[in-house]
């Protein structure tokens, strides 16, 4: 018997989709419970259509992820932060901190669990940062954490 899945099914299909299931499955499981309606010819083309419309609308999304990781690919976010001895922070660079950044200086969105960064950066320095725009589109971002005025502090080893 041919369905026309209303919602996602376990091991079996996403919404939209026109499967074959044997005639039990389908008369007692499947349509009772909504989850799919009998394949007509009218209801089969309707969901091509419907399944083309959803495949543009991925396709342009892609083009736009594309696009604004190409955009972000090579940015560089400049911290000026407090700092103690031996170089380190007295806070730490998150990656919220550098969501917020990218939203002030370029004006783009990224949530910040889309951030990869392992632990927050406690030194100065250059770090590269990847930033995951969608997935499977990536892109790295330099992120140079400076001491706040320009100068490092002294370390405590004096000869």
């Amino acid at each position: 018997m041919r369905v026309l899945l209303t919602q996602d099914v376990d091991k079996l299909g996403q919404a939209g989709e026109i499967k074959m299931v044997s005639g039990g499955y389908g008369r007692n499981y499947l349509l009772p419970k909504g989850m799919a309606v009998m394949a007509t010819p009218g209801l089969v083309k309707q969901a091509e259509e419907q399944i083309a419309a959803r495949k543009r609308k991925q396709a342009a999304a892609r083009m736009a992820s594309e696009a604004l990781a190409a955009r972000l690919n090579g940015v560089t976010l400049r911290f000026e932060e407090r700092v103690g001895e031996l170089d380190r922070l007295y806070g730490s660079v998150t990656n919220a901190d550098i969501a917020a950044k990218l939203h002030d200086q370029l004006g783009i969105e990224i949530d910040r669990r889309k951030i990869d960064l392992e632990d927050p950066i406690k030194r100065i320095g250059n770090y590269p940062v990847k930033v995951q725009v969608a997935p499977g589109i990536d892109a790295m971002i330099n992120v140079v954490v400076e001491a706040l005025g320009g100068a490092a502090v002294e370390t405590a080893a004096a000869p």
